[in-house]
């Protein structure tokens, strides 16, 4: 991109009227190059890639690192970030493969499949007890939170009444105006707290994946307490958080979309397809992923420097017409398992069959549970989630 002399831009928040869609100005970018200089909040300059074809190159070149611990990496917040032991997701390979491999079969799609009725049953008694609720009440608190609360507690063996330790910092930590030092005091307390379970679960194993760590990898040396517990805070955040907000928002796009709901619940068939447009359509994750690169590389023609920051924005991916056709429509009769949603490469999401899976039984169950589910407040009322790592609705009021 050549120097126009003009400060750069800054990293673009604003949805306007429209909180379902990114901000405008990537549609724009997308059609003027490649890549283009960007500011982030707190100054620093870095490369902003906006295709999809290009990000996905990124996302999957080698030269692309993941470790925030390098000088110069794009961090969301000012100051010098710290990684927590075994937070697996800010590492390169070989020690990212080494941790994410020790999880793996617990999120194979065989094993998903096989907690598909007690995903059901869990979603049948929330809604149960949603419907005692007194109206309006909130869809978040009563329903889109506690499910894939009650799932992840399940799978690691952490008890429900304890998950208000990791549910409120889990918000600080991706809430964009905290401070890093109030994000790493968030991140702390939750590996303190996971430390200690961790240490129950050696005294006490159970079936579930934290006494699976303990038994198989900290007693034999594989891991340390504080590598398991680094990534069990990795996977408590990352479970419950991606999965909660993809409730709410699909529930407000279902409602704005009556057709498209129409379709959902017509053709039981197509509700796995259906689900990747929810995912393509929201891209919750709407903060931009973050690479340095390690060398010099060409991306659509232009060249990045070893040092290089660059900032990722998969929502724009996902919005990119020339991949998807009219793609600011909601249009669950199209196929979108290509989308990038849960990232690509090998930082691609370990746990997505389990997020499709929670998604795939918690949408249709809901409006079949509620077919005159309704929002309680005017659209522009609605309560998102703006300055997030995740995008969400802090609160949703319903009515049926």
């Amino acid at each position: 991109m050549p120097d126009t002399g003009l400060a750069p831009p800054t990293l673009p928040t604003d949805r306007g009227t429209s909180p379902l869609d990114p901000p405008g100005e990537f549609a724009h970018w997308r059609t003027e190059g490649p890549i283009r200089r960007i500011a982030l909040p707190h100054g620093p300059v870095h490369w902003l890639v906006t295709r999809y074809d290009d990000i996905r190159s990124v996302l999957a070149h080698p030269a692309a690192s993941s470790d925030i611990t390098r000088e110069g990496f794009p961090t969301p917040r000012a100051g010098n970030a710290t990684r927590a032991p075994g937070f697996f997701i800010t590492m390169d390979d070989p020690d990212h493969g080494l941790f994410r491999r020790m999880l793996t079969r617990t999120f194979m799609l065989k094993n998903v499949e096989a907690m598909r009725p007690r995903l059901q049953q869990l979603t049948d008694q929330l809604l149960d007890e949603l419907a005692e609720q007194p109206r309006p009440a909130d869809l978040i608190e009563n329903f889109a939170l506690p499910f894939p609360s009650l799932v992840i507690c399940e799978l690691f063996g952490v008890p429900y009444a304890e998950r208000e330790v990791f549910q409120r910092n889990s918000k600080v930590l991706v809430d964009l105006t905290s401070t890093l030092e109030e994000a790493t005091a968030a991140r702390d307390a939750i590996l303190d707290y996971l430390l200690g379970l961790l240490k129950e679960k050696d005294h006490n194993p159970g079936d579930d994946l934290f006494s699976e760590l303990v038994v198989r990898r900290i007693r034999t040396g594989e891991l340390t307490p504080e590598q398991a517990a680094g990534m069990g805070t990795l996977l408590l955040v990352a479970g419950h958080e991606t999965t909660a907000n993809m409730i709410g928002l699909s529930t407000v796009a279902l409602l704005r979309n009556p057709d498209q709901l129409h379709h959902l619940l017509a053709e039981p068939e197509s509700v796995p397809a259906a689900v990747d447009e929810l995912l393509r359509y929201l891209t919750i994750v709407h903060n931009g992923l973050r690479r340095i690169a390690l060398e010099d590389f060409e991306i659509g023609g232009v060249t990045v420097k070893a040092g290089d920051g660059l900032v990722i924005p998969i929502q724009s991916a996902n919005r990119d017409p020339a991949v998807f056709d009219l793609p600011d429509e909601l249009n669950l009769s199209r196929s979108a398992r290509n989308h990038l949603a849960f990232g690509y490469g090998v930082h691609q999401c370990l746990g997505q069959p389990l997020a499709r899976a929670e998604l795939q039984i918690a949408l249709p169950t809901l409006f079949r549970r509620f077919p005159d589910l309704k929002v309680a407040v005017p659209y522009e009322e609605i309560a998102f989630r703006r300055q997030t790592g995740v995008y969400g609705i802090s609160e949703l009021p319903v009515t049926w």
